[in-house]
């Protein structure tokens, strides 16, 4: 099984991007092998649609889960449309979150967490619990 981590840097050691559509870099860990991948997220900077681009580019990587910190409407509904299942870890380094991910510890995210375009220049709105379970 591969996992997709969001990172500010390209090693195991990088501390995780709480953002997914907009992280800096994506590390994919391959569970059963421990190899790993990292690569670009290019669409961090695009004025709209980054989540979507990164929730295809990680469906491509063949990875089953994202580890992030947030995840906006639309990267949430291509996630789930592709099958890729959302974890949650807000800090800690890539390596932390795929120990904590292999003992069961992450609690999956169901839909949003964010609004649109979370990340993109300094814009930091949160759902309240009423509007996650709305968009979910």
């Amino acid at each position: 099984m591969k996992i997709a981590i969001t990172a500010q840097g390209s090693t195991l050691e990088a501390a995780l991007d709480p953002r997914f559509g907009r992280c800096e870099q994506f590390i994919i860990v391959d569970l059963e092998t421990g190899d790993h991948e990292a690569f670009p997220n290019d669409g961090a900077m695009a004025p709209g649609g980054a989540g979507t681009q990164a929730a295809l580019l990680i469906a491509d990587k063949d990875a089953a889960a994202v580890i992030t910190g947030h995840v906006g409407p639309n990267a949430a509904r291509s996630l789930q449309a592709a099958g890729i299942k959302v974890y949650s870890m807000a800090s800690g380094t890539v390596g932390e979150a795929v120990a904590a991910f292999k003992q069961g510890e992450l609690p999956e995210i169901s839909g949003s967490t964010v609004r649109s375009h979370f990340g993109l220049r300094g814009q930091r709105g949160r759902l309240g619990n009423e509007n996650r379970n709305r968009n979910s």
